[in-house]
């Protein structure tokens, strides 16, 4: 089973997409299910991971009635208040939704680095770890070293990395180093944690006009960091429609990825997907 492990659908006019700037007409519009199934058809992808995008509750009730509708959406990775203890009854809820795979909180957006560290918002990371739940990091580079305090704390959190922890490639084609942290700090969450990785974003963080050439390094040590059985392909629909489409990721990930077997492939789009969300 072909698996796109991260991807979004969404109505502004919810009015809890906060992020969202309302003069950008990619972005600013609505996204459903019919929008995105002729891109998987065209690959023969079947199944997809539908990911958080906003920071409510009710943003989450709204992707799993999406997902009891859509065949082809067989995950849910959703968001409860890491800050209000009062939710973990909501997560012991969602947890007993067939398509309920885990939560993500938006912590690429909160401004204090550390706040993934706070005393009063580990509850939350101990009931995701309870209820068999998964995590999905959602950060900047910056972040990197508090998710190493993170999951060393946690080794039985199952956790996966987005968008390669959004490496700044944009600056590395304006000449300066956005590899060298990046890639020390990666090496060291796949050599001193479990977690998988997404193999996503890249795009929309090299900015316009990138070439393969520009992803290159940054995909290949993710790669050779976590090997194929801990590496995903995430389309990141429709954020990528800001440097991209869906079928020029699709078939840039196909060629960045081209020198590994067939068994490696498969992993990369689908099998670890499959595997860590847990998908039938």
């Amino acid at each position: 089973m072909k698996i796109d492990a991260h991807q979004h659908f969404w109505q502004p006019l919810r009015g809890d997409y906060h992020w969202m700037p309302k003069d950008e007409p990619i972005l600013n519009r609505p996204y459903a299910p019919a929008d995105l199934e002729p891109h998987l058809r065209a690959h023969a992808i079947q199944a997809s991971v539908l990911v958080q995008a906003a920071a409510t509750l009710e943003e989450t009730e709204y992707m799993l009635g999406l997902a009891d509708a859509t065949p082809f959406i067989k995950g849910v990775v959703g968001w409860v208040d890491f800050e209000n203890p009062d939710h973990h009854a909501h997560l012991v809820r969602l947890a007993n939704h067939p398509k309920f795979a885990g939560v993500r909180p938006m912590i690429q957006d909160i401004g204090d680095v550390n706040w993934m560290l706070r005393d009063d918002i580990q509850w939350a990371f101990r009931a995701v770890m309870d209820l068999d739940l998964t995590f999905d990091a959602l950060g900047f580079p910056r972040h990197i070293p508090n998710f190493l305090t993170l999951m060393t704390r946690y080794p039985g959190l199952r956790v996966v990395y987005d968008h390669c922890m959004k490496p700044q490639i944009r600056d590395q084609r304006a000449g300066q180093d956005a590899f060298a942290d990046w890639a020390d700090g990666m090496s060291r969450l796949a050599d001193q944690t479990t977690g998988c990785c997404k193999l996503s974003g890249l795009v929309t963080e090299a900015g316009a006009d990138w070439t393969i050439e520009d992803l290159h390094p940054f995909a290949m040590h993710v790669l050779d960091a976590f090997g194929a059985d801990r590496v995903m392909f995430g389309s990141d629909w429709p954020v990528c429609r800001l440097t991209s489409d869906y079928d020029t990721w699709y078939e840039t990930a196909q060629a960045l990825t081209s020198h590994l077997n067939d068994a490696e492939r498969a992993d990369i789009f689908g099998g670890t997907a499959a595997r860590f969300y847990r998908l039938t």
